[in-house]
């Protein structure tokens, strides 16, 4: 007989022939005479491709039952790690995926990003950091399966939610809900990729490791406020999908009414404890995101999720009949550029198994890799063998599965948080740690418990190898300060910010013209801004700056201001740090001033929203793209002393820097400066905002990861955007390595 293995070999007992591949190259095999068995082979796969029920053959892709996925006709017990290939190099990916592996994790989850495959409408982009095929491919090369969240609406903490922003220009456009103009677009770009990846053979109907994809993505936290359209614009959506035909089953998380055959999916910390599970008894319980951390933006500390916490979830939802667990993420990796969602820090999920650079982050990575071993172990009792639970205590369980072909596997379950409890169970008795579950082998063995971290802590460590503290070595270019007469584009009121840049920059100026008389007595500038920043300007000189937080959404801003009699030139420049991620209604959000009033002596009031104001998008060093080599000359450079150098608002820095020595992660620490940019080699490595202190006082991030592949041994330029004033003699370059546990700790490349 023939069976398909995980690495799509056909392997034929009784017969010295190995026939890879699909029943085409089977086909063609038996042209040629190559294959004297293979008409046997053949019509086999013909009669099981033609079995309306049971398993699935590598023909007929992935199907599943209320157990499980079948995958080759197997039940299956999966672990999975989202990895994001645009928050990592192509470089990294060999790496990354390898570590992933022996943590025992089996397929890789990620989502596909819209706005970066296509920026312009019809125009694609499928390089470098965007190859979504090469990453599929390396994924396979390396015997791992592929959760594919095509969305198109993704959230992910990522600019706009993954939406290419020309989408709102759209007439008609309303996203995410029963809308001709979205769904033309959205079926569009989702039959594109799976065309895409139809055309390379990447689907597990092919032969291929692409296992499940997931159309939408969390519809549910926004559905009720589309009412009678969100209910049908799910049912179009799944609908859609399925009709493209991948041979693979379709997921929809935190959906509960996916329509059949869509699997409704958890997302969550404790799904074992919030998921009512599947909506229809035919479909498997699935987990697509597990957080082993959560999200981190400017101005709050980093959330840390034990080790202990995450396996204690993870094998709860197996014993309530879980048979797929997605950890989001397991390496979370750089937005890099403009790609952050609003207010959200370069490193993403920095806390997961394996951190931004891709390091082993101790006892986490370990202690969920000796979990997923255990379970494993025990797979074919859980896949197949009958469950019962039994109360052990008022906080205690016991979840069995057991039947005679199978084998029995149980775990006891301590829910008492406080004291380590002593459990009876089949005549042995076990003791449990606090908030512990005990697996045991064959219902008799402790071969794990959740509590009990046999890992060593690791630390991570920054080596500075190098500081720009030489002022000779930096060169600075200041921006010019637009006025209202050196402007173009001009409105008698407060125009939308994004309306006019497009999300092509973070930047617009607002210009105006303040005639100033005798009566006006200590002047100061009221603003207010939907916007993220603002910087305001009078007659050329900094007034004073103001933010919002991802809480707190509207700059408020008074600042006293220095103005002569007449004419004064008034320029505030918005500033916005990534557009949302989420929400009903994202393409009607405005952004930008709202509101400008200039108070006298604190009892008249002037109100200049309805004066005439001049508009100027981006800042010049953007427009002639300074981070580029090529550009540097357009502008003149100065680069005379250190007093020149420090805390000039809106300075482009420039500099040159050798490579650090090894092939270990390389880090920028940009604690002396302020919120900017930063590019190395014409890449950028992200915004930057050290400025933006944590309750306890601190940088929420101050080391931003260089990537090795965007350096050069020597004569690697950095070019730094500073908005508010900085040091950059203060900038140091470092190596970053941990140390302190026994585990393996290879570098990425």
């Amino acid at each position: 007989m023939c069976i398909y293995t995980h690495t799509h070999t056909h392997t034929c007992s009784n017969s010295n022939t190995n026939i890879r591949g699909s029943r085409r190259e089977t086909r063609k095999r038996m042209v040629s005479g190559r294959c004297g068995s293979c008409w046997i082979i053949l019509a086999m796969v013909l009669v099981l491709s033609a079995a309306g029920a049971g398993g699935a053959t590598a023909e007929k892709g992935v199907t599943y039952d209320g157990r499980s996925l079948i995958i080759d006709g197997q039940r299956k017990l999966l672990f999975s790690g989202s990895i994001h290939y645009p928050r990592s190099t192509p470089e990294m990916w060999p790496s990354l995926i390898k570590k992933t592996k022996e943590g025992g994790i089996e397929v890789i989850d990620t989502y596909v990003f819209w706005n970066l495959h296509e920026p312009k409408l019809g125009q694609y982009d499928f390089n470098g950091r965007n190859d979504l095929v090469k990453f599929i491919k390396e994924i396979r090369s390396q015997g791992l399966y592929v959760c594919l969240r095509i969305g198109p609406f993704i959230e992910a903490e990522w600019n706009y939610g993954g939406l290419p922003f020309w989408l709102r220009d759209v007439p008609g456009m309303v996203y995410r809900t029963d809308n001709e103009p979205f769904k033309f677009h959205m079926r569009r770009f989702t039959s594109k990729i799976v065309n895409l990846l139809k055309s390379e053979g990447l689907y597990a109907s092919q032969g291929g490791p692409i296992i499940l994809s997931q159309i939408e993505n969390e519809y549910g936290n926004v559905q009720a406020a589309f009412r009678e359209k969100g209910a049908s614009y799910v049912k179009w959506a799944a609908k859609m999908a399925v009709g493209l035909q991948t041979g693979v089953p379709w997921i929809m998380c935190k959906q509960p009414d996916a329509p059949d055959p869509v699997i409704n999916t958890c997302n969550g910390m404790r799904c074992g404890e919030t998921f009512p599970g599947p909506n229809s008894p035919n479909k498997p319980k699935m987990w697509t995101e597990d957080w082993t951390s959560f999200f981190q933006v400017y101005g709050a500390p980093p959330y840390i999720r034990s080790a202990e916490d995450i396996a204690y979830h993870a094998a709860l939802f197996v014993a309530k009949n879980g048979s797929f667990i997605n950890y989001y993420m397991y390496h979370g990796g750089t937005n890099f550029g403009r790609t952050s969602s609003s207010y959200f820090i370069t490193g993403y999920y920095d806390q997961a198994p394996l951190d931004e650079y891709g390091l082993l982050r101790q006892p986490k990575y370990g202690h969920l890799k000796e979990l997923h071993a255990a379970i494993k172990s025990t797979a074919n009792p859980l896949l197949h063998g009958k469950q019962t639970i039994l109360s052990l205590g008022p906080m205690q369980q016991a979840y069995v599965f057991e039947d005679a072909r199978s084998g029995c596997v149980a775990f006891l379950v301590n829910n008492d948080g406080r004291k380590v409890i002593q459990i009876q169970f089949r005549n042995n008795a076990y003791s449990l740690r606090p908030k512990s579950i005990g697996i045991l082998q064959n219902c008799k063995t402790l071969i794990y418990e959740t509590a009990k971290v046999n890992v060593p802590k690791n630390m991570r460590v920054t080596t500075p190898v190098h500081t720009f503290n030489v002022p000779d070595k930096w060169e600075v270019f200041r921006e010019t300060i637009p006025t209202f007469s050196g402007t173009s584009l001009r409105a008698n009121t407060l125009l939308e910010h994004t309306k006019l840049t497009k999300d092509k920059t973070d930047y617009l100026w607002y210009t105006l013209r303040f005639k100033r008389d005798s009566t006006c007595t200590k002047p100061s500038l009221f603003i207010e801004s939907s916007g993220h920043v603002v910087h305001v300007f009078v007659n050329n000189a900094l007034a004073g700056s103001g933010h919002g937080s991802r809480d707190i959404r509207a700059v408020k801003l008074q600042v006293p201001v220095s103005l002569i009699n007449g004419q004064n030139n008034i320029s505030i420049l918005s500033g916005m740090v990534g557009l949302p991620d989420s929400g009903a209604y994202m393409e009607s959000k405005s952004y930008g001033l709202t509101k400008a009033q200039i108070s006298c002596d604190g009892t008249k009031t002037i109100d200049l929203s309805r004066s005439q104001w001049g508009y100027s998008v981006g800042l010049l060093g953007e427009k002639v793209r300074l981070h580029q080599w090529r550009n540097l000359k357009r502008v003149k450079w100065s680069n005379n002393n250190a007093g020149l150098i420090k805390n000039h608002p809106l300075a482009w820095y420039k500099t040159m820097f050798d490579a650090p020595s090894g092939d270990g992660p390389v880090g920028l620490n940009m604690e002396s400066m302020g919120k900017g940019e930063m590019w190395v080699n014409g890449e950028s490595i992200g915004r930057y905002w050290v400025s933006f202190l944590t309750p306890s006082g601190h940088p929420s991030q101050s080391i931003y990861h260089i990537p090795r592949a965007f350096l050069k041994p020597s004569g690697n330029l950095l070019v730094v955007l500073e908005e508010e004033g900085g040091d950059p003699l203060g900038i140091s370059l470092n190596t970053i390595s941990v140390v302190g546990s026994n585990q393996s700790q290879s570098q990425l490349s």
